[in-house]
């Protein structure tokens, strides 16, 4: 057994910029978002973002965009026409990632999604991908009450897995996702991604392990970025 894995239960993935590699995909959809209603985006438009739900997203463009002639449902759904097409056939996974949750599944290891996405498009894309049989559970920040780093997805998705906290293992490739699972009593391992490459050190800091991709963890050379207990 991979030491990383030893005395866990359940692995929970974050999905965009995690599981698949999609973080463009919003970048894309914000730039041509702002664009088609003449917007101007803020000085800290993506740091103001980083963990919320896809619904508290909508509702932050709703507040800090009020000439917005629309809801914020519709907002949400307008986003998820823009992305669609992205995510059906642009969007790859993580170097590694199937294989490494098949290798997981066979020990026994239940595994989970806890996203920020819309449930709509992480079930469709999980779907596009032909790898939605490989987990036992599928949760949102909209569904949990609350985005990242609050906790809250994280102990919904172990709740429903029937897997104590202490004994999952969180993979994430933000700062707000990596607290998210450690304020659940959770380990967490950050993931490389392009999007966040900018705060990899900060990544290192709060996680407790740290890989480049999935076939780090096969090969044994993943980081230990926290002391690991004796």
């Amino acid at each position: 057994m991979i030491k990383m894995l030893e005395d866990i239960d359940a692995v929970l993935f974050d999905m965009d910029g995690t599981l698949v590699d999609s973080m463009w995909v919003w970048v894309a959809v914000d730039e041509e978002y702002l664009e088609r209603y003449n917007l101007t985006e803020p000085a800290t438009f993506h740091e103001d973002m980083e963990g919320m739900s896809y619904r508290e997203v909508a509702e932050y463009y709703h507040r800090v965009f009020p000439t917005l002639p629309m809801t914020v449902d519709e907002i949400m759904d307008e986003w998820h026409e823009m992305a669609y097409e992205k995510y059906m056939h642009e969007v790859p996974l993580k170097k590694g990632v199937k294989e490494f949750i098949e290798m997981v599944r066979k020990e026994g290891v239940k595994t989970g999604i806890a996203t920020s996405n819309s449930r709509k498009l992480a079930i469709e894309t999980l779907e596009a991908l032909g790898i939605s049989h490989l987990f036992d559970a599928v949760k949102t920040s909209e569904e949990a009450g609350a985005g990242k780093p609050a906790p809250d997805v994280y102990l919904l998705a172990a709740e429903k897995l029937k897997a104590e906290p202490s004994r999952c293992l969180v993979f994430e490739d933000v700062p707000a996702g990596i607290m998210a699972g450690k304020n659940a009593g959770m380990k967490v391992c950050a993931v490389k991604d392009d999007f966040s490459e900018p705060m990899a050190e900060k990544k290192r800091a709060l996680a407790d392990y740290y890989i480049e991709d999935y076939d780090d963890i096969k090969n044994g050379t993943y980081e230990v970025t926290l002391q690991e207990d004796a």
